[in-house]
């Protein structure tokens, strides 16, 4: 029986598994829902990502991965054993080979927390591989050529900021700052603007659905409901695109900063190629609009966002397990 090579992009807000030969097979939420009473798991993945901020007092749901990092670690390891399953089936006789993905700014002990978390979900070789790296072999750069590439790799938990050339990352940053706080923010703005308060969940439609932080060319509205601050009853109000663009002001010009501080630090004939070659922005927070407008006006450097910008860190998770094996060879 053949082994599977698995990669796996353990996301904040979700979890993406690559199988070789079959590419991504399955994208959940990373949200555990588990009975206190009980301790035992009530639901895995999008089935618990609806029971957020729904749940009686007995049922948590929780999200065991916090800006990049487990916070709770048997919770990770149940997590990545359901998906690991999920993903190949109960049927294969041999351990999978896995790779994951880690943000780019992780502690060894924090690497050290999710390749235990990893091998005891059941796999026989575990390779860690940071973010910004399988981003960039997942959006079909060539990584192994002496020629600088910038990956800005935006998630729910991390932005990872990296400058690659010959397999690895000359300059790299990760700041905790991406689609959750776009999130926050949003929360932020409607209780201090509209005296309204919203879950996570609608924050999110917010953004995914008229979101932006640059001026778009015709406005969009949304009708929000949420909870009156000063009646206590619920109430709904028209948002307008504009009010989103002011709310995430802060948080896309942090990331944006900390694109500058990684271009200063940049070795010059990498920062040439980088100026000749553009910014590449990959995972879910970088398909928020008016991100590659932001960043060009800011930089003055062309950005373009990679095709499959949510898939790409799993895709070239996958793949690293290739480029390990077979991609480039040392000399002897």
């Amino acid at each position: 029986m053949v082994a599977t090579d698995i990669g796996i992009d353990l996301g904040t807000a979700s979890i993406l598994v690559y199988v070789k030969g079959k590419g991504v097979v399955l994208k959940e939420p990373s949200v555990v829902a588990f009975d206190h009473d009980t301790n035992k798991i009530k639901a895995i993945g999008e089935e618990a990502r609806l029971m957020l901020g729904r749940t009686p007092g007995n049922i948590v749901a929780v999200r065991p991965l916090r800006q990049g990092v487990i916070s709770d670690y048997t919770v990770t390891e149940k997590m990545i054993k359901y998906f690991i399953q999920k993903a190949i089936g109960k049927k294969s006789y041999r351990k999978p080979r896995i790779s994951v993905c880690v943000p780019s700014g992780v502690t060894e002990v924090e690497k050290r927390a999710v390749e235990d978390a990893t091998y005891a979900a059941g796999a026989r070789e575990v390779s860690i591989i940071e973010e910004p790296i399988a981003a960039a072999i997942g959006a079909g750069i060539d990584i192994s050529r002496p020629c600088g590439n910038m990956i800005v790799d935006i998630g729910g938990g991390t932005a990872d900021i990296a400058v690659i050339s010959l397999g690895g990352s000359v300059v790299s940053t990760s700041i905790k700052i991406a689609g959750d706080d776009f999130d926050e923010a949003i929360v932020r703005y409607m209780r201090k603007k509209h005296n309204i308060l919203i879950g996570e969940r609608t924050a999110e439609d917010i953004k995914i659905k008229i979101g932006t932080c640059y001026p778009l060319p015709e406005p969009m509205t949304m009708d929000v409901r949420g909870r009156n601050l000063v009646t206590g009853l619920p109430k709904t109000i028209e948002i307008s695109s504009e009010e989103t663009e002011e709310a995430l002001r802060e948080p896309t010009l942090q990331i944006v900063e900390a694109v500058h501080s990684v271009l200063e630090k940049t070795p010059p004939e990498l920062a040439a190629d980088v100026s000749e070659r553009g910014i590449v922005l990959t995972g879910g927070g970088s398909l928020l609009r008016g991100l590659e407008q932001l960043m060009e006006e800011r930089t003055g450097i062309n950005t373009i966002t990679a095709d499959d910008a949510m898939t790409c860190v799993a895709i070239g998770t996958g793949k690293y397990i290739e480029f390990l094996t077979g991609g480039h060879k040392d000399i002897e």
